[in-house]
């Protein structure tokens, strides 16, 4: 089944990547294989500043959409940016394809699903595309 459009939720442990179209979905959860975890003042970094992206995980979530015509990136913290910043230098056709990058919270994958869709409407209306129904 081909699905044009995807939406991925990720922060610094996870991502949840939903494939759609107008009739159906499926989606899928990878996990970070580093044992960092985001370092803040109070957690015991003096200056405050994360750990280092892992790129084989922001690599896998990049291949997870590589078929999807539009993707939609969000997430509550920096690993949406981080995720992004990692598509512009390692695959160019990927990040051509992300039309938005959104702060969200941690929505159920329904949630997620239904908030993908109702921006993709929107996408796709500036652009004169076929609406997806919410």
């Amino acid at each position: 089944m081909s699905f044009n459009h995807s939406v991925i939720w990720i922060d610094h442990q996870e991502a949840h990547v939903i494939y759609f179209n107008p009739s159906a979905s499926q989606s899928e959860v990878i996990k970070t294989k580093s044992t960092h975890t985001n370092l803040h003042h109070k957690s015991g970094s003096v200056s405050g500043a994360h750990s280092v992206a892992d790129h084989h995980f922001l690599h896998e979530v990049i291949q997870a959409v590589k078929e999807s015509k539009e993707i939609l990136i969000v997430g509550p913290g920096s690993a949406k940016l981080e995720l992004m910043k990692h598509a512009n230098k390692h695959d160019h056709v990927i990040a051509e394809k992300v039309v938005g990058i959104e702060t969200v919270d941690h929505p159920s994958d329904g949630q997620l699903l239904a908030y993908a869709k109702k921006y993709f409407v929107k996408v796709d209306a500036l652009k004169g595309d076929t609406v997806i129904n919410p």
